[in-house]
């Protein structure tokens, strides 16, 4: 069901949208806190990764389908 507010139609993310974004913030924050060695991710751009994350999941909020 979707959310109207102020000319904004927000809806639900799609299962993929949402575990990719969960994937992506969980992953930074076992690097962040659990000092897990990721090959790809090091210690300087967690941030870059959990926003990517939000992004991501605001992204599958606003738009339709996604």
């Amino acid at each position: 069901m979707a959310y109207r507010r102020g000319g904004f139609v927000l809806t639900p993310p799609s299962i993929l949208i949402f575990s990719i974004s969960m994937l992506l913030a969980l992953l930074a924050m076992l690097i962040r806190y659990a000092h897990a060695p990721v090959p790809i991710i090091n210690g300087s751009n967690v941030f870059d990764v959990l926003a990517i994350a939000y992004v991501l999941l605001t992204i599958g909020v606003l738009f339709r389908g996604i």
